[in-house]
């Protein structure tokens, strides 16, 4: 999945930017208040996807 749409799934589901870093940009749900990384590639594989969605505790991509 293309980065930009999985961040895209991020903001519609609260979660936050919480900072920049070399190579990935770690995002957090304030609501859980989990925190996963998501890498700066422009191609994110669906599976690595579905794993940051469950482990911020929000829906998979796709699912709704």
């Amino acid at each position: 999945m293309k980065r930009s749409s999985l961040l895209r799934h991020l903001r519609q589901h609260g979660c936050v930017l919480k900072r920049e870093g070399g190579a990935h940009s770690l995002w957090s749900n304030p609501t859980t208040g989990a925190v996963e990384a998501v890498p700066r590639h422009t191609e994110i594989p669906n599976v690595l996807a579905n794993k940051i969605c469950r482990n911020l505790g929000i829906s998979l991509p796709g699912s709704g």
